[in-house]
C-alpha cells in the first residue's frame, strides 16, 4: 500500500544500519528471534508417534547434517505402512454423526516380555498413532475403549469390523494422500532500496554473488525434457525458461522458481510469467546483496506464507557469510531449525544444510496455517467419507448383502466408480465448480478467501480433494489485455501432492 512504502521509505531516510525485515504496518506477520527458545513440536504427539518420530529422525538424518531435523506433519500418516501393512491386525469403521466418519487400525505386537496395542485412529480432522503398553491392564482393551482413548469425543460410539481382504490397500493410500516429498520455492532478488513487488521481478542480472547464492542451493539444471521433480515448469516447450535450480535433499526433490531464471516480458509492469509461478509458491528466499529492508505483504499473494532473507556478506571471497532473518504470517506456527544467535553463517556445507532444511519445514508449517488447515480438513473428509463408503461396500459383499448383479447395476448406474483409488485419480483430474457457490463462505471456506470485495467477481476454479486450495488473484497474461488495465484474477489450481499450480 502506499502507506506502507512511504513508512519503508522513512526507515532508508534514516539510513543505514537497516533492519532486515519490516514487518507490516497493519500487522498479521512475525519476525523470528534468534534469542527465543527453539520450537518443539513433540508436546502435541503421543507417545507412539513421539516414538516414530524419533526413529524418522534417526533414518533421515544422513551423517554430517549439523543436528538439523526435518519436521513432520503428522507421523501418522506414515504409521500405517511401517507397523501394520502386511502384519496382522483388525480394522474397524464407524458412522458418528458429530465426528463424521472414523476409522480405527488396531494390532498387538509382544516385544520381548512386553506387549504393546498399536492403533492409528483416523477422523476428519487429524490422524493419530499410539503405542499402548499392556504391562499393567489385565487385558487388552475394546475397540471403544481404545477409540475414547485416541479421541474423548469418540466415547460410546459403535464400531464395526471391516471385512475386505484387501481394505490394507485402500487404507494406506488414505494414509498416504498427503505425504510429500517434492517441494518447490521462490528465488527473489532485492537491490538496494526496492519496495515493491514490480521492482523486485523486474531484476533480470545475475551478480556473481547471487550466482555463487544459486550454486549454494543446489544444480543448474536444463529445463528441456528434465525428468526431475520440474515444480511446475515447462520441460517440453521452453515457455518458463531454459535453467533452473534442482536440488534433492534428503531425499526430497527441490525445484527452485528463481526470479531471474524465470521469462521477463517487456513492457509487463507486473511480470506475470515470474509472479504466477513465485506468486504461487509457499515459501520463497529473499537475497539480498546490499542491506536494505524487506516487508512480507509487499508481494500480493494468497499462497506466500513465510520468507527466508539471506543477506550476503563480503561475497566470492573466502571469509564469505550469510545473515539469515525468517518473517512468517501471525498464523503459521514457528519451525526449526532454530536461528543461531547471531544469525549469521560461514558459506559452506553447514549453511546448506541449515537452509534447505529451513525452507522444507517452513512448507510444513504453513500447512498448518488456518487458510491451508481449513481446507485440508475438507481434503480428509471427503477422502476419508469416500474410503468409508467402500469399505462398508466391500465388506456386504464378503458377506453376501451385496449380490453381483447390484454391484455391477451400481457400477452402471455411477455409484461405483473403482472406490477410492479412483476417487482420488478423478481428483487429481479435477472438477469446476462456480467460485459463487465458494463466495458465499460455504464449505467451510475461511472467509478471507469466500467474501470480501472479490465476491462479485466469477471465477472457476479446479477443486481437487486430494489437495489443498487457496484463491491467488493475479495479473491477466499480457498478450490478452491492455499495458494499463487493472489485474484481474486468474484460473488456476493447486496440487499440494505435487505442489504444482497450473494457472490458465
Amino acid at each position: 500500500s502506499g502507506e506502507q512504502k512511504w513508512s519503508s521509505k522513512r526507515v532508508l531516510e534514516r539510513g543505514a544500519p537497516y533492519p532486515q525485515v519490516i514487518l507490516p504496518q497493519f500487522g498479521g506477520y512475525w519476525i523470528e528471534d534468534p534469542e527465543a527458545p527453539p520450537p518443539t513440536s513433540s508436546e502435541s504427539r503421543g507417545e507412539g508417534e513421539e516414538e516414530e518420530a524419533g526413529e524418522r529422525r534417526e533414518e533421515d538424518t544422513p551423517h554430517g547434517d549439523y543436528g538439523y531435523q526435518l519436521e513432520e506433519i503428522n507421523e501418522a500418516a506414515r504409521a500405517y505402512r511401517k507397523h501394520f501393512l502386511g502384519r496382522e491386525h483388525l480394522n474397524f469403521s464407524c458412522l458418528a454423526s458429530s465426528l463424521g466418519n472414523l476409522l480405527l487400525s488396531v494390532r498387538h505386537e509382544e516385544d520381548g516380555e512386553h506387549e504393546f496395542i498399536s492403533s492409528v485412529f483416523r477422523s476428519r480432522v487429524k490422524s493419530v498413532y499410539h503405542r499402548l503398553s499392556l504391562l499393567e491392564l489385565p487385558d487388552i482393551p475394546s475397540v471403544p475403549e481404545l477409540a475414547k482413548l485416541l479421541c474423548d469425543e469418540a466415547a460410546g460410539l459403535r464400531f464395526t469390523p471391516v471385512l475386505y481382504p484387501k481394505a490394507s490397500r485402500l487404507i494406506v493410500n488414505y494414509d498416504e494422500h498427503d505425504v510429500n516429498n517434492t517441494f518447490k520455492f521462490g528465488v527473489i532478488y532485492q537491490r538496494f532500496g526496492q519496495m515493491s513487488e514490480e521492482e523486485l521481478f523486474r531484476n533480470n542480472e545475475e551478480t556473481p554473488a547471487f550466482t555463487e547464492f544459486l550454486q549454494l542451493l543446489g544444480d543448474t539444471v536444463e529445463l528441456q525434457d528434465f525428468k526431475g521433480f520440474r515444480g511446475g515448469l515447462d520441460v517440453s516447450h521452453g515457455q518458463t525458461g531454459s535453467q533452473s535450480i534442482y536440488t534433492v535433499h534428503r531425499q526430497q526433490e527441490i525445484m527452485f522458481h528463481v526470479s531471474t531464471k524465470l521469462p521477463f516480458t517487456e513492457g509487463d509492469a507486473q511480470q506475470l510469467q515470474r509472479k504466477r509461478h513465485i506468486g504461487n509458491d509457499i515459501v520463497a528466499v529473499v537475497f539480498q546483496e546490499d542491506a536494505t529492508p524487506f516487508v512480507p505483504d509487499m508481494i500480493a499473494s494468497n499462497f506466500l506464507h513465510a520468507f527466508i532473507l539471506v543477506q550476503v556478506e563480503e561475497p566470492c571471497s573466502d571469509s564469505t557469510s550469510y545473515k539469515v532473518s525468517v518473517t512468517a504470517r501471525e498464523d503459521v506456527p514457528p519451525f526449526g531449525p532454530p536461528l543461531p544467535n547471531p544469525a549469521v553463517f560461514k558459506k559452506g556445507q553447514e549453511f546448506r544444510e541449515f537452509l534447505l532444511t529451513k525452507l522444507i519445514n517452513a512448507e510444513l508449517a504453513c500447512y498448518k496455517s488456518d487458510r491451508f488447515a481449513r481446507l485440508e480438513e475438507r481434503t480428509r473428509a471427503a477422502l476419508l467419507d469416500s474410503l468409508h463408503d467402500e469399505l462398508q461396500r466391500r465388506s456386504q459383499c464378503m458377506l453376501g448383502l451385496m449380490s453381483g448383479l447390484e454391484e455391477e447395476g451400481r457400477a452402471e448406474n455411477g455409484h461405483a466408480h473403482g472406490g477410492l483409488l479412483e476417487s482420488i485419480k478423478r481428483a487429481m483430474r479435477g472438477r469446476s465448480v462456480s467460485m459463487e457457490t465458494m463466495s458465499r463462505g460455504g464449505a467451510g471456506l475461511p472467509t478471507s478467501l469466500s467474501g470480501g470485495g472479490l465476491a462479485h467477481i466469477s471465477v472457476e476454479v479446479n477443486v481437487n480433494f486430494s489437495a489443498v486450495f487457496l484463491f491467488c488473484f493475479l495479473p491477466s497474461h499480457p498478450d490478452t489485455r491492455s499495458k494499463n488495465s487493472p489485474r484481474t484474477n486468474l484460473k488456476f489450481r493447486f496440487d499440494k501432492m505435487s505442489h504444482s499450480a497450473a494457472v490458465s
